[in-house]
């Protein structure tokens, strides 16, 4: 396979996802992508489609049968998880405490440039 018929392929793929996001009005995306875009295990995804808790398709991918689900029906799934949601409030909780201690850390250095000045 040359170089051109690789980009003719890969183009021909791309367009494909397009067409079946403005057919469905939602987009379709590989698990990698739906893994990037919310956090959702790949383990997670194909669990949820053998299970029959997510519409997926199987279509000719660029290196082969790629695996496709709706974003939409991703992060609706996501919201339903409770090991997702204790998760996403970690990390949320995470984000709190860094920007707590950064405050405190600012105000620990105004005392000491306080004291300094006064010694």
């Amino acid at each position: 396979m040359t170089a051109s018929d690789w980009d003719d392929r890969l183009s021909r793929w791309r367009d494909e996802l397009e067409l079946f996001a403005q057919l469905e009005d939602t987009p379709w995306v590989t698990l990698a992508q739906a893994e990037q875009e919310t956090g959702v295990s790949r383990s997670a995804l194909r669990s949820w489609y053998r299970n029959g808790e997510l519409r997926s398709r199987l279509v000719d991918g660029p290196n082969g049968p790629q695996r496709l689900v709706p974003l939409d029906a991703v992060v609706e799934r996501a919201a339903r998880s409770p090991r997702i949601q204790r998760r996403a409030e970690r990390e949320v909780s995470v984000e709190a405490q860094v920007t707590l201690l950064r405050s405190r850390i600012d105000q620990l250095e105004l005392r000491l440039a306080a004291l300094e000045g006064r010694g």
